[in-house]
Order: C-alpha cells, then sequence, then structure tokens
C-alpha cells in the first residue's frame, strides 16, 4: 500500500537534486575535507561549496553571505538568537517579547531565560491565529532586547505581518528575530525591507536535508550576539564545530529550488489546498482554524466535530497527516496553538493538520478528500448511541 504522505509542514522529502549534489560530499574519491583544512586541495574544495551554499541561502533571503551562520537547525539557531541576545544585551533586567503560538524552540528558550529572572511578555493572537503589530508596540518596554516571532504558523499556516512589525522595532533599541522555519520557500523573505535582524531557517523545510539550520545575523548585530557552542571559534566566532559539507550543500541547493520554484509551486498548492478543504468539508460540521487571517497555501488546520484526532489517523492508515507540530506530537496535552486560539480542549482534540508540498499530485487530492470524508461520517456514525 502506498502512503499518501500530507505532513510537509512536519518535513520535507529531498529533491533529487539535493541528493544528488550531497552524494558529492561524503566517499573517499569524492570532495569530503573539512572545510577548515587550509592546507590541502581536499579542504580547499569543501570550503569554497560551504560558501556557494552560504551564497544560496543569503540570496533566498536577501542578505549577505557572511551573515549566515551554519547551525543543526532551526531549534538552535532560535536558541542562538534569543539567549545570545539577551545573554549579551548589557540591560540589568532585559526584556523579551514572543506569542503564545510560537514553536517549542522559541516558548521554551523564553520560559528557560524566565526562570532566570529575565522577563518575557506572551502576545496573545486574535481567534483567527494573527498578531496585531500593534499589540508589539503597546509591549514595548525600554528594556525590551529581543521580539521573537515566527513568519507563518506551523500548525495553522497563518502568516505574521513581520514587515509592519519590523518597521516598529526599528524605532527601539530591541532586536528582531522571526522563525522563518515554515516560510522559507513558501514566502518570500526580505531581510533589510522587513528590517530583521536575525532570521531562523530549517534546510528540512525546504526539501533539503536534516540536521542542518541557518541562523541570519544582521552585521550590525555582530556585537550584540554571545555564542552558545565554544570550541574552534567556527562561524565569526558564533557556532563552533566542524562543517558537515554535505547537509550545508544540500540546504543550499534546496534553497536554490525553492527561489526558482515557489511561485509556482504556491499557485499550484493553492488550487490543490482549495480542493481538500471542499472534499473534507462535505463531511460536514468542520471548522477550518485560522480561516480569516492571510495563510500560506498547502497547510489545513480542520477540527472536526464529534470526532477525535487520534480516530480519524488510526481510521486512514492510507494517509500520513498529524494532529499538530512534530515537535509535540508525542505530548498526552492537546496543541498549545489551538488553545491559544481559544479553542477548548474537547476541540482541540479533535483538530487534525494536513499540508502538502513539492511532490503532492492533483490525484493523490482527490484521494486523501474521499477517504478522510468517508472516516469522518463512518466514525460519527459508530458514535451514534
Amino acid at each position: 500500500m502506498k502512503v499518501i504522505y500530507l505532513d510537509y509542514a512536519a518535513t520535507t522529502p529531498a529533491d533529487p537534486h539535493v541528493i544528488d549534489l550531497m552524494l558529492q560530499y561524503l566517499g573517499k574519491d569524492d570532495d569530503f575535507g573539512n572545510p577548515a583544512s587550509d592546507s590541502h586541495i581536499y579542504g580547499h574544495q569543501s570550503r569554497a561549496a560551504v560558501e556557494r551554499a552560504r551564497e544560496q541561502v543569503a540570496d533566498l533571503i536577501v542578505a549577505h553571505p557572511d551573515e549566515i551562520i551554519w547551525t543543526s537547525g532551526a531549534t538552535e539557531a532560535s536558541n542562538l538568537a534569543i539567549k545570545g541576545v539577551i545573554e549579551k544585551s548589557g540591560i540589568g533586567n532585559p526584556h523579551i517579547i514572543t506569542s503564545a503560538l510560537e514553536h517549542k524552540a522559541t516558548l521554551d528558550t523564553c520560559q528557560y531565560l524566565e526562570g532566570k529572572g529575565i522577563s518575557v511578555t506572551y502576545l496573545h493572537p486574535a481567534p483567527n491565529g494573527s498578531i496585531a503589530p500593534r499589540s508589539v508596540a503597546e509591549a514595548l518596554r525600554p528594556s525590551t532586547a529581543l521580539v521573537s516571532l515566527m513568519h507563518v504558523n506551523n500548525e495553522l499556516g497563518t502568516i505574521t505581518d513581520i514587515a509592519s512589525i519590523g518597521e516598529i522595532i526599528a524605532e527601539t533599541e530591541a532586536l528582531f528575530h522571526v522563525d522563518a522555519a515554515q516560510s522559507g520557500g513558501r514566502l518570500p523573505i526580505d531581510t533589510v525591507k522587513m528590517k530583521i535582524d536575525l532570521v531562523s531557517l530549517s534546510g528540512h523545510k525546504m526539501y533539503g536535508p536534516k540536521g542542518i539550520g541557518v541562523l541570519y545575523v544582521n552585521r550590525r548585530c555582530y556585537n550584540r550576539l554571545m555564542p552558545q557552542i565554544h570550541g574552534g571559534g567556527h562561524e565569526l566566532g558564533f557556532r563552533s564545530g566542524t562543517l558537515p559539507t554535505h547537509q550545508i550543500v544540500g540546504m543550499g541547493k534546496a534553497a536554490e529550488l525553492v527561489a526558482a520554484k515557489s511561485a509556482k509551486e504556491q499557485k499550484e498548492q493553492a488550487g490543490y489546498t482549495k480542493d481538500l478543504l471542499e472534499a473534507v468539508k462535505g463531511a460536514g460540521n468542520i471548522g477550518l482554524n485560522g480561516e480569516d487571517a492571510p495563510r500560506v497555501p498547502g497547510i489545513l488546520n480542520l477540527t472536526i466535530k464529534g470526532v477525535e484526532a487520534e480516530a480519524i489517523i488510526a481510521t486512514v492508515p492510507e494517509l500520513a497527516f498529524s494532529y499538530g507540530s512534530a515537535c509535540t506530537s508525542q505530548a498526552v496535552e492537546p496543541s498549545h496553538v489551538l488553545l491559544g486560539i481559544g479553542l477548548a480542549e474537547e476541540q482541540a482534540r479533535q483538530s487534525i493538520r494536513l499540508s502538502l508540498g513539492r511532490f503532492t499530485t492533483r490525484g493523490e487530492i482527490k484521494t486523501a478528500g474521499k477517504l478522510l470524508a468517508q472516516a469522518i461520517q463512518e466514525l460519527r456514525e459508530l458514535a451514534l448511541p
């Protein structure tokens, strides 16, 4: 049985062009050298490949190559951004602004810092999942060192108005960190026009490999970030450790491909998303979470009245989808994102996330819609007294 994959928001399969390139940096007859080895050709070739990849990622977000810091993923990048800024702030009691809907990489880091006495404001979203720029302005203090918000919510697909918020923060001494793990490759990102200081990106969310990510650090912020990993002074001293050349070139190629393909893919996915939503809604009593907010194509978060999400997942083994973020799907508690927009626990437990991507086909959408609608109707009938 071929399972239809509808969990692209959790991870994407690596593009074949990415895989082919990565294989050129692994074996003994390949460019396997340590990029930090300056004394021989193997190191020089790997260094050149790493720098080319740095340019590819920089081009994706309108940045300078020397502002791209390699990390193990967006989680590490966000930790470096948040902890690094706070530790270097020089403010006696620094303040952070974030939202209740952020990824756990941000929320857990902020809670860790709260335990050390740092003040954190968690903005509350509107019922549609949007964060109003005005709420950021109202939360700012003279002691605010950092504002950290995600560009696209990984569970809802809703878009935060990063450009407007960037304008507000630029008038202060605070730095602006954007978690773009979900928007990299889905939406245009211009660090200059959006006035962003720090950006977290993930390779495996844009058809690249797992285990690699990036923290963009605006040049003017170099002296405002404290390293979190020490041991060799790699990456301008911000992140020590031997660079994984094969993963880096994979992320670079992935960034190049999404830059070229994104507009066409998003248009195609918009149509598929509409078709899937209409098919599932045919079962009746189904709500789209974040419906009234600006959204990216390809992510649907649906509350299925009267049916537990786990039951739906178990009933349709032909489909691979989830009931929340991959980083919290093992938790017993309902999604903090859905609770954050005002859903009751029962509603949150009745919600599923369907996400599409580059390799989704029209035929798969047609089959998935039919299977889901049928499963929902069957489960509701079983629940009848």
